[in-house]
């Protein structure tokens, strides 16, 4: 029987969803001749034959009317089925990751099946349960499939298609398009300085407004906030309301801050946006709806420019023809009364912004692991293990692990790679110069910061 993909995806996105989004980007198809770590063939088996030569003009065609005719024209029916068996009986495993994209927003578990199947047959895996997008994407993630030619053409058409504001940000650049996929919302392109408008997204906060410690007295001493101090000027940011907004854009000790938070890696960064070339307009950040690997996906509102979350750097549009790079100031992971001891003079953003909710993320929904694909994570430490993260003078990524750092610490040891120096802060950690200058470190989920540092050196006592 027929079924309309439009009809079944216009229910899907008029919902509001409590999905969360956050972003990390690679820098594309490793090297095919390095072999896979033991831990990635011990936990998903050896990888298939993947060629690598064009497609032939039958499976193109296939390929068309699979995914993009299917979403273009709203239709899944017997062209689209005998389409995706010629696609299954390809032997390419590259075009899992567009089935895999059209696995991501098909609500029919019937038509999710199929495929399933196909996906299955191409990686040589048995694929069971009702909904199998994210093992699916895990085992492209882990075994680095390559993306088929001309993949993005596809992807763009499906995404686009189904969420038509992303239209700007499917373009060429310095971001690995395989590992993009949808984080449940719709994009915040709220004009800046709209906090209070609603929408079916994560909603960004732009010029918060901030109180008194003193007048705080809806915050409890042991909830997390995250703190951040500038040129004397100390602000907390309560991962209550973070956990919500995900997004604020702030002036803080005269310096403009773009501040993401990835509830799903653990994260809050904040970046300079008042450090930008000559002739770019500040960078207004806001969550796009998209993810990769459970990461955010932020970009530039004036400019559409999507930037690399944890790294700052701009990796689509004019910002990244520009060369832009956000540099980092260092944020804290506290909690309330252990800041407001050590800042007494701290402002705090309003109660309000948290919109009536008191979810608690980080202790329930990630219980059982990463809620998306992330494909394999180094085997280290445990994913969730929460780690300090900063980068060296010579441009070597450094994480610590944050249990082990603080007892260390606590007991007056030193902790000192190359120029890196970690001291207690307000009850979190903090990571400093040989001089004591900021070096701007943060918190974050191991899987995460590994992920995005594949290179990381991970310190031990």
């Amino acid at each position: 029987m027929p079924q309309t993909l439009a009809r079944l995806t216009r229910s899907l996105i008029a919902t509001p969803l409590v999905v969360l989004s956050c972003l990390a980007f690679d820098g594309g198809p490793a090297d095919a001749a390095e072999p896979l770590p033991d831990y990635v063939i011990e936990q998903f088996g050896a990888p298939p034959d993947v060629p690598d030569g064009p497609l032939t003009n039958a499976i193109q065609f296939a390929v068309r009317v699979a995914f993009v005719d299917s979403v273009t024209l709203g239709v899944w029916d017997e062209n689209q089925t005998l389409a995706l068996q010629e696609i299954a009986n390809s032997g390419d495993p590259r075009l899992v990751w567009i089935i895999s994209d059209l696995m991501r927003f098909v609500p029919s578990q019937q038509l999710h099946a199929t495929l399933s199947d196909a996906a299955g047959t191409l990686l040589g895996k048995e694929f069971t349960g009702p909904s199998n997008w994210g093992a699916v994407t895990d085992h492209l993630l882990a075994w680095d499939i390559p993306a088929p030619p001309n993949y993005l053409a596809s992807k763009r058409a499906i995404f686009t298609n189904i969420v038509p504001g992303w239209n700007d940000l499917f373009i060429e650049g310095d971001i690995d398009w395989r590992i993009v996929s949808w984080g449940g919302v719709l994009i915040d392109a709220r004009p800046y300085d709209t906090t209070d408008d609603g929408c079916n997204c994560i909603p960004a906060v732009d010029n918060p407004e901030v109180t008194s410690a003193e007048d705080a007295t809806w915050l409890k001493d042991d909830d997390i906030v995250f703190g951040i101090v500038l040129n004397g000027e100390a602000r907390a940011y309560p991962r209550r309301i973070m956990e919500v907004r995900e997004m604020v854009n702030d002036t803080l000790g005269g310096r403009d801050l773009g501040i993401p938070y990835c509830t799903l890696c653990g994260a809050a960064q904040a970046y300079f946006t008042d450090d930008v070339p000559n002739g770019v307009e500040r960078p207004i950040l806001r969550t796009s709806g998209l993810l990769s690997r459970s990461n955010k996906v932020m970009y530039d509102l004036n400019t559409n420019s999507i930037l690399d979350t944890f790294l700052g750097k701009a990796v689509t549009g004019p910002l990244a023809e520009k060369g832009v790079q956000l540099n980092q100031a260092t944020v804290i992971t506290s909690d309330w009364g252990s800041w407001k001891r050590t800042h007494p003079e701290t402002t705090v953003m309003l109660e309000r912004y948290a919109l009536g909710r008191d979810p608690d993320f980080r202790n329930g929904r990630d219980a059982n692991g990463p809620i998306f694909p992330v494909g394999d994570v180094d085997p280290r430490l445990p994913v969730h293990e929460d780690v300090i993260g900063v980068v060296t003078a010579s441009g070597k990524p450094v994480a610590f692990q944050r249990s082990t750092a603080f007892v260390a610490l606590s007991q007056g040891d030193e902790i000192v790679v190359e120029n890196v120096r970690l001291e207690l802060e307000a009850g979190g950690i903090k990571a400093v110069d040989q001089d004591g200058s900021d070096l701007g470190s943060h918190q974050a989920f191991w899987f995460a910061w590994s992920q995005f540092h594949p290179d990381t050196e991970l310190w031990t006592q």
